[in-house]
């Protein structure tokens, strides 16, 4: 079922995985049943595919504007003297960001975060110039978001 450090997923494992992400509170029976196979080798694949790592945990997707998030911001940092993993690190702490990337082009790191006053991001902001080795911020403040969903198969 699994090769190697990269996983390869066959039908039923990935019907698994396809009902998951609708629902991860489905019972392993509903699940079993939806897709035609045994309960015992619905468990056993989803053990497997924990233990492989693949599935890291379950959660709840929250609606983040109902909660009061207005502002989803992508910011890009470019970082001094080969300090870039320090400086994601300190970042990634940060309660409102959501993902720090290594990226390629101009800039070294790109941060995804949401915030819910423009007061929040302006601390944000000089939170980010305040810390040493960072050079320079360049911020983009989402307008519109027309898809935000990362449950990939």
């Amino acid at each position: 079922m699994y090769k190697g450090k990269k996983l390869t997923l066959n039908e039923i494992d990935k019907k698994i995985l396809e009902t998951l992400l609708e629902d991860a509170r489905y019972s392993s029976r509903h699940i079993a049943k939806r897709i035609g196979i045994s309960v015992g080798t619905v468990l056993s694949r989803i053990k497997k595919m924990e233990e492989k790592g693949l599935i890291r945990g379950y959660s709840a997707i929250l609606d983040q504007e109902k909660l009061g998030y207005q502002l989803t911001v992508l910011t890009e940092i470019t970082v001094s003297k080969g300090k870039l993993l320090e400086m994601e690190e300190e970042i990634a702490k940060n309660p409102n960001v959501c993902g720090v990337y290594d990226v390629t082009g101009l800039t070294d790191a790109l941060i995804i975060a949401k915030f819910k006053t423009r007061e929040e991001l302006g601390k944000f902001t000089k939170y980010l110039l305040s810390l040493p080795y960072l050079e320079r911020t360049n911020t983009h403040v989402v307008l519109t978001t027309v898809k935000e969903d990362f449950k990939l198969l």
